[in-house]
């Protein structure tokens, strides 16, 4: 049987993510949104690139979820973007209306569905799926430390002038100002970045890591970055498809690791055919702890409105 894919929300992130996994052969595509024309229009766009680019599977553009049956995967993109001077964290509830909403539709037509969430803010969005789907915690699973992984490596590599292949980096925390960069874990070929450059760079690139979809917001004025984070959410979807456990930083419920209890937090996983199949609970110093114990309460803090909302 053919693997299905659903990606609810058409616009630059979901559209993005919904070509790379067709490029790929990952699976068949369905585009999800409320946006009459638009899924149709983009996912038949899509098909017709099929010939030129060389792939062979099924894309359709529906604005419905009927199609979306019996799916592998539901990535959730949709809601509303982040625009310049508005943190993550305004976007709270508006965006837990979108996602409860796909999480409804989605459980309901795809009960054994891995959920991958990409809409911000990314951690309290996945508290909702989690809650709204009943769906166990390997089910659920958050892309954010994936992407800023990557953007802690692409500004290292600038710096150092190095390829990006050469760069080993590891983000964790919640996906906004308190993410936590390892640079104890950070290398080049396994030389430790500690070693390549001085405190005040490193502490340029970790800032910059952290203020990085924001940098992006402001040079676009009217949109948040997609490019990136639809790489990088099709990193994860082809390790669970493929089975191939790749251990990435991802947004999952702990239940005890890092001594933190109920909250989704990026920390290091191993994706597979079951989704998040294993958390890597990395011994962290006391500063690390701290900050992640920081980044935790943050995602609290969102999560607590939410509480209320849902009561």
């Amino acid at each position: 049987m053919r693997r299905k894919v659903t990606v609810v929300g058409a616009g630059n992130v979901g559209a993005n993510t919904a070509q790379k996994i067709a490029a790929k052969e990952l699976a068949d595509v369905v585009l999800v949104d409320v946006v009459e024309g638009v899924p149709q229009g983009k996912g038949l766009d899509m098909l017709e690139s099929a010939p030129v680019e060389g792939y062979d599977v099924s894309i359709i553009g529906t604005n419905g979820y009927a199609e979306t049956a019996g799916s592998d995967i539901v990535v959730i993109t949709a809601g509303f973007p982040r625009k310049p001077g508005m943190s993550r964290d305004d976007l709270l509830l508006a965006n837990y209306e979108v996602v409860k909403s796909a999480t409804e539709q989605a459980a309901k037509h795809s009960p054994d569905a891995i959920l991958v969430l990409v809409t911000n803010p990314l951690d309290a969005m996945c508290w909702t799926a989690l809650k709204v789907s009943g769906f166990p915690r390997e089910r659920v699973i958050g892309m954010a430390g994936v992407l800023d992984t990557a953007r802690f490596r692409t500004f290292i590599a600038q710096e150092l002038n190095v390829s990006f292949e050469n760069v080993t980096a590891m983000v964790l925390g919640g996906h906004g100002d308190t993410m936590v960069p390892l640079v104890r874990f950070t290398n080049v070929s396994g030389i430790p970045l500690t070693e390549l450059t001085d405190a005040a760079t490193i502490e340029r690139m970790v800032q910059r890591t952290r203020d990085g979809g924001a940098e992006i917001v402001k040079y676009l004025k009217t949109g948040s970055a997609y490019y990136a984070p639809a790489a990088s959410t099709v990193e994860m979807v082809e390790s669970i498809l493929k089975d191939k456990k790749k251990v990435l930083p991802c947004a999952v419920r702990l239940e005890g690791e890092y001594g933190i209890q109920g909250l989704f937090v990026g920390v290091p996983v191993k994706l597979g055919k079951q989704g998040a199949e294993k958390i890597y609970e990395v011994k962290l110093d006391a500063a690390e702890q701290a900050a992640l114990k920081k980044s935790a309460a943050a995602v609290q803090e969102l999560v607590s409105v939410l509480e209320q909302k849902a009561q």
